[in-house]
This record gives C-alpha cells, sequence and structure tokens, in this order.
C-alpha cells in the first residue's frame, strides 16, 4: 500500500478568500479527511484476496479475545463483540494504515474496569464521551500532546497492566468465585481461598495454556519455505501457520465443545460464561443517566463526576497505544507514515458511532495488528471483512458461546498479555540513561494502586526530569589563563540562576577575579529573561576589571539585523567586543592571544581544532555509543 498524503498545510503568504476557499474545498483535501480516496482508485484483484484472506484470519483471532477482554473489563462477554465490529468498518474510510485493527484490547478493557465497575450503562456512556474528547482533539490539531507521555511511563504502565491482568485470570483458571477487583486484596484472596479450586477448571485452563503456548512456539520457530520445496511441504507449512494463527479461535472451541459433552451427561464440571443476549445489538442513542435497580436516577453531571481523571487517562491511553502501533508496522515494518491527527480523528469516530451499538472503548490491537501485518494484507478493507465475522458471530453463535469455559478464556488472555512484561527493557533504559528507570518504576509501581495514578505519576516525574535539565543546562569548563565555559543547550529563564550561580562561584568570587569566555555555539534560544540576566552579569563584571565574552552566539545576529535597542546598552556597558567582531572581523582574538589565552591561538592557527575534535568524537557519549556497537540500538 502506498503511503497516504498528509493534509495540505497552510500557504505561506497572501491568498484571497476564494483562493483558500477552493484548498480547503479541494480533492486533495477530502483525501485528507477520507484518506480511502486516496488507495480506493488503484485497487486491484489481487489484493482483494490477500484483504479477504487477512480479514479472516483477523476475525476469527478477534471473536475469542473480544469475548475474553469483556470479562477484564467486568462486562457481559457479549459487550466484548459489540465493540469489536465497529472499528474495521469506519477505520476502512478514515485509517491512515493498512495493518492496525480497532477493537477491544487489555489495557483498555483494564481501564474501563476501573471507572465503570462492570456496569455497561456507564461503559457505553465512556466510550461516547471519549470518543467524542478524541475527535475534538484532533479537530483541534492536539495531536502532539501524546509526545509529552514518555517511552519509560508507557512501558511501566503496559507491564503493570499486564501483570495485573494475567494474575487477575488466575481466578478463572482455578475456578474461584468472588473474588475483589482490587490488585493486592485479588492477590490475598486467590491464594486464601485455593482450597476451594475446582479441579476441572484447573486441568482445563493449564491444558488450554500449554496448547496455546505450544502452538505459539510452533508458528515463531517455522521457517518460511522457499520455492524449490515441494508442494506438500509448502502446504503443510501453511496449514501449521494457520492453525498457529487462528490458535485462539481453536482453543475456544475445542474447550466450549468438551464443556457441552460433560454438561449433556450431567456432570458440569467446569465453569461456563451462562447465558448471553442473542442477535446483533440495537443501533440507538447510548444512555445519558442511569437508573439503579431501586429506581434511583443517576444524572449525566454524576456520572461525570465519577468519572474523574479516567476522562483524562482513557482518552490519551487509547490513542497513544493505537499510534504507537501504527507507528511501529507503518515505519519498521512496511514503509508507510501515518497521520496522527488523522489516526486520532479515526479512533474517535469509531468510539462514538460504537457508543451506538452498546460498545465500550476501544484502541488499536498490537496482536491482531501483528496477525493482519504477517497474512499479507494490502489495504484497510480487511477490516470489514473483520467485522463481518463478528457480526455473524453476534448472529448466529450466541447461544453456544453459553458453554464457553472461563478457564480457557482466561487462558486466551494470559497468553495475548504475556509478551507485554518486557523485562529486557529494563537492562536498556539501565545502559542508555539509569535515570529513565525512575518514570519507569514509578508508574509500574503506582499502577498496582490505581491505574490513573500510575500514569499521572509517571508523567509528572518524566515532566520534573524534564524541566530539571532546562533549569541545569550543562556547562563545561576548562582554564586556558581565562576561563571557558561551553554551554551545551538553550538559555531560558529557568536556567538563568543557575548559570549566575556558576559564573560568580567560578570567576567572580576567585582570587584573583577571573575574566571568562562563554562558548555558545550550541545555544540557539535566548529569552528576555537570560537576556537582563546577562546585562546584570556583564555590569558585575565590569565592576570587578574583567571581562564576559560571549562566542559564538548565532542568536546576537538576528538581534543585530533587527536594531534591538538592548544592544546598544551592551556596547556601552563594555562588551566592546560585539563592535570589534562586526567592524574588525573577529579582532579581539589578538586581545585574547596577547592575554595567555593560548587555546584561542590554537583555534587561530589550526581553524578551530577543538571543533574538529568534538566532530571526531561524536560528543564523547556517541563514542561510547560506537565503541560498544551501539547494542542498544540495534535492540
Amino acid at each position: 500500500m502506498e503511503p497516504l498524503v498528509d493534509r495540505p498545510g497552510p500557504q505561506i503568504g497572501r491568498s484571497s478568500l476564494g483562493e483558500r476557499m477552493a484548498s480547503c474545498c479541494s480533492y486533495r483535501t477530502l483525501q485528507a479527511w477520507l484518506p480511502i480516496l486516496t488507495w480506493l482508485p488503484k485497487y486491484r484483484l489481487s489484493w482483494l484476496q490477500m484483504d479477504l484472506i487477512a480479514g479472516l484470519t483477523v476475525g476469527l483471532t478477534t471473536v475469542p479475545q473480544a469475548l475474553a477482554y469483556a470479562e477484564v473489563a467486568g462486562l457481559p462477554v457479549q459487550y466484548g463483540l459489540y465493540s469489536a465490529f465497529m472499528g474495521g468498518f469506519i477505520y476502512t474510510f478514515l485509517g491512515t494504515s493498512k495493518d492496525v485493527t480497532l477493537g477491544p484490547t487489555a489495557i483498555m478493557s483494564l481501564l474501563c474496569a476501573s471507572y465503570v465497575g462492570g456496569d455497561p450503562v456507564r461503559a457505553v456512556l465512556l466510550s461516547l464521551i471519549c470518543g467524542t474528547i478524541q475527535t475534538a482533539m484532533a479537530l483541534l490539531r492536539l495531536g502532539f500532546l501524546l509526545d509529552f507521555i514518555s517511552f519509560p511511563v508507557i512501558k511501566g504502565f503496559t507491564c503493570a497492566a499486564a501483570v495485573t491482568i494475567g494474575f487477575g485470570q488466575v481466578k478463572n483458571v482455578l475456578g474461584l468465585k468472588d473474588i475483589p477487583h482490587e490488585f493486592f486484596l485479588q492477590v490475598y484472596y486467590t491464594f486464601y481461598r485455593i482450597p476451594e479450586t475446582r479441579i476441572g477448571d484447573v486441568v482445563l485452563g493449564l491444558l488450554c495454556l500449554c496448547l496455546l503456548v505450544t502452538l505459539q512456539w510452533m508458528k515463531s520457530t517455522l521457517e518460511p519455505p522457499s520455492e524449490q520445496n515441494a508442494f506438500l511441504t509448502r502446504a503443510a507449512h501453511s496449514l501449521v501457520w494457520g492453525i498457529a494463527t487462528v490458535r485462539n479461535a481453536l482453543v475456544v472451541v475445542a474447550a466450549t465443545f468438551v464443556a457441552f459433552s460433560w454438561n449433556a451427561f450431567g456432570s458440569p464440571v467446569f465453569t461456563i460464561t451462562g447465558k448471553t443476549s442473542q442477535g446483533l445489538p440495537p443501533f440507538r442513542a447510548p444512555p445519558l443517566f442511569e437508573t439503579t435497580p431501586n429506581g434511583t436516577s443517576i444524572s449525566f453531571g454524576e456520572i461525570i463526576e465519577d468519572f474523574g481523571g479516567g476522562l483524562a487517562v482513557i482518552p490519551f491511553m487509547g490513542v497513544l497505544e493505537s499510534i504507537a502501533i501504527a507507528k511501529a508496522f507503518g515505519e519498521s515494518c512496511n514503509d508507510y507514515r501515518i497521520n496522527a491527527n488523522q489516526e486520532l480523528f479515526a479512533i474517535g469516530l469509531t468510539n462514538i458511532m460504537g457508543s451506538f451499538v452498546s460498545a465500550y472503548p476501544v484502541t488499536g490491537s498490537f496482536g491482531r495488528t501483528a496477525v493482519n501485518s504477517q497474512t499479507g494484507v494490502c489495504t484497510p478493507a480487511g477490516g470489514i471483512v473483520t467485522g463481518v465475522v463478528v457480526l455473524l458471530s453476534l448472529a448466529f453463535l450466541m447461544p453456544a458461546f453459553y458453554y464457553i469455559p472461563k478457564a480457557s478464556l482466561a487462558a486466551v488472555i494470559i497468553c495475548a498479555v504475556a509478551p507485554l512484561v518486557d523485562y529486557r527493557v529494563v537492562m536498556q533504559f539501565w545502559r542508555i540513561r539509569k535515570l529513565d528507570l525512575v518514570p519507569f518504576l514509578i508508574t509500574f509501581l503506582l499502577s498496582f494502586w490505581e491505574v490513573q495514578y500510575g500514569i499521572v505519576g509517571g508523567v509528572v516525574v518524566s515532566g520534573l526530569m524534564l524541566l530539571y535539565n532546562v533549569a541545569r543546562p550543562s556547562i563545561k569548563v576548562c582554564d586556558h589563563g581565562v576561563l571557558v565555559m561551553e554551554l551545551d543547550s538553550g538559555l531560558s529563564f529557568p536556567s538563568t540562576e543557575y548559570l549566575n550561580t556558576v559564573l560568580y562561584t567560578q570567576a567572580l568570587q576567585a582570587s584573583p577575579p577571573r575574566s571568562v569566555v562563554l562558548d555558545c555555539h550550541h545555544v540557539n534560544t535566548v529569552d528576555y529573561t537570560v537576556v537582563n540576566e546577562l546585562r546584570d552579569l556583564l555590569r558585575q563584571f565590569k565592576l570587578r576589571g574583567v571581562g564576559l565574552i560571549f562566542s559564538g552566539l548565532q542568536v546576537l545576529t538576528d538581534w543585530v539585523c533587527s536594531g534591538l535597542q538592548l544592544l546598544t546598552d551592551w556596547v556601552c556597558s563594555g562588551l566592546q567586543v560585539l563592535t570589534d567582531w562586526v567592524c574588525s572581523g573577529l579582532q579581539v582574538l589578538t586581545d585574547w592571544v596577547c592575554s595567555g589565552l593560548q587555546v584561542l591561538t590554537d583555534w587561530v592557527c589550526s581553524g578551530l581544532q577543538v571543533l574538529t575534535d568534538w566532530v571526531c568524537s561524536g560528543l564523547q557519549v556517541l563514542t561510547d555509543w560506537v565503541c560498544s556497537g551501539l547494542q542498544v540500538l540495534t535492540d
């Protein structure tokens, strides 16, 4: 599939109202809002075959996972299927990735369980509100806000969510009932009530786990056949690969048949799903209020108040998960780029429309997206086939879902979330930047208490670390007769006090006071607070009979061109070097050489040799990475 075009940016320069209106109504703008117009005119018959195979394969994977994820959300299993088909239809028209599949996921289901408490009415209303927020963000072009959630925070949350979800299914494998949803209470009561374990559920659950792990291992170790292999060899390879791909559906069907057989003989030894609503969900507006069993009416405002921070956490995490998946498969695997704001719009509209068919919030699924890509999908049209498979299951297979053992669904969930516990990422953080372990661990640990606390805590810590780097720029100090201080980043108002302290400590409080050359080659931004502080510093240096000279401060060129009056003040207050730079072509270097700044002689004689050293050493940390083979980047 060819890369989809981005929306046209704003035109530079003046244009008439008519031209702007024509641009807004152009076919390219329509393609940006409806990416299907980019690939549909080029659609080929060979793509149809691949899309049908991929859509059918993903559909057979989606059905058992949707049933299982509804259990994670604490909702009746049919709500998983209600949430699994709308995304395929809408994303076909609005999506910018050929691989992404939208639907219920383990992480989103866990987040919903934290805020809706197993209440279907609130789950559907949450989908409407989240979709509205996501759509508004897309129309306002706020996709850049996702950049403020760092990778350590995402990894900490996903690892904690995987542990929480996986352990939460242990009770279903053991056949235990009435276990609290809070993680720590869940751990306590699961071990406390082990004597109540049902043998049938344990045996069936372990068999399903073993079968799923074996099929997954077979698929991961299966080498692709070559054209030289015999036809039977290639056919056998395709058969094994197909069975391993739809392993979830096969295991659930086999377990359901076993449970039905035991029940038919009057020996109900398994905990089964039980009665589910039959048929397709009605298309109706989601309720904006709720009536409790005792007749009390809960208003829309009260429900919103109960959701609290979930109205920020769930939309952000849903979009973040989907966009991360789309980027991973687009840029790394299939060589196309996605439009983040368009993805945001597609997810938002999917959640809005999903609320009309009793769906809870959905997002992109990594596992099903991987299946979609590996099966060879060519366009987003494969999602239509997946949606049809889910709808057929709702229309004709709901009575059979009555006998699905909960232990088999628990096995599917455990195998799905196990890869999310990525222990190797800890070593990667340690090798690249040890401080990244701080937001990772805070997010990971707090998520066991409350999911939203983990995410908020990780984001706050990451923000504080970012602000600390801004407020404490790295300053390398060298003594070459006068002090040479090298700044490694821009100067902004949080860093002024720190810079002031370093200059006073290293230069003005020395005995005798020292002149300073402030090397600003890497400084590309300076704000008014910094300018005002530097003017005061220049005055202090002049009073003590020493100099403060700026080298390579590129932003001063812009100030000279704009006639900024402040520079006149600097020149008048003794920053004569600026006049020398402009009038005599850095004639001041002669004065620096005469004053004993030998390193400047090297700069003059060898053409800024120190810069050559910087280029050759690659800023030392890069040298370390190069010497180590850049293993972390390879990983």
